[in-house]
């Protein structure tokens, strides 16, 4: 709800014409709660997946059966989360501005309705840590879901001699969670990473269209919605 609230109302009135809506606090506000809330639903989203797999692996939760399947634990994990982002996001607050008519100042324009200072340097290392986190949370996720989906192949293998005497045209319930699983991680996957490659893309033009930036919002919003 937040990632979808912090990117997409404001953009919606920015497409309608409204271009200084915010203030610079407001701005600050809206970008950092818009970066903390996306990375915690990215790695909430690939913690839970990782607990689930851990779970269903034999091999891994009879040595981690004590600590990874308390709540207190996923909670914890999840807490941790909100605070590593809150940390990570600073520089969100501190280099976000208010909507400027200045052309004197070396300014990067976010949005219609917002705009940045973020120096070279800064904004390269910035960027090098939201890829680095995103993508150690897509490699997560991948792997957990590939390891589910072995699980349950391997599990439906071993039981196929007791169904088969059963003449019944459902699928199995492996079948069902095999496809729910892999339909999760293609839409995660997929909406993440062409949201990262649009973003990327915008920032290296000088002048974005509007087009290609209500794209960018469009498409970082499929997988929240």
């Amino acid at each position: 709800n937040l990632v979808l609230c912090c990117k997409g109302i404001p953009h919606t009135l920015a497409a309608f014409g409204l271009e200084a809506f915010l203030d610079e606090a407001g701005c600050k506000l809206v970008f950092y709660l818009h970066r903390v809330s996306r990375g915690v639903s990215l790695s909430t989203t690939c913690l839970l997946s990782g607990f689930q797999a851990i779970k269903l692996c034999p091999s891994i939760s009879r040595w981690m059966d004590l600590h990874i399947r308390s709540p207190k634990c996923i909670v914890l994990c999840c807490f941790l989360c909100w605070v590593l982002h809150f940390m990570v996001n600073i520089p969100i607050a501190m280099y976000v501005a208010g909507p400027t008519n200045s052309k004197n100042m070396s300014m990067v324009f976010v949005y219609r309705y917002c705009s940045s200072h973020l120096s070279g340097i800064l904004f390269s290392i910035t960027a090098v840590i939201y890829t680095f986190t995103d993508g150690m949370c897509l490699a997560l996720m991948v792997w957990s879901s590939g390891s589910m989906v072995l699980v349950l192949h391997r599990h439906k293998q071993r039981v196929q001699h007791i169904r088969s005497s059963r003449l019944s045209p459902r699928s199995s319930h492996e079948t069902r969670a095999t496809h729910t699983i892999l339909i999760l991680v293609s839409m995660f996957v997929s909406f993440h990473a062409l949201a990262a490659i649009l973003s990327y893309w915008i920032t290296q033009l000088q002048n974005p269209s509007q087009w290609l930036t209500s794209i960018s919002v469009l498409v970082a919003s499929g997988f929240p919605t």
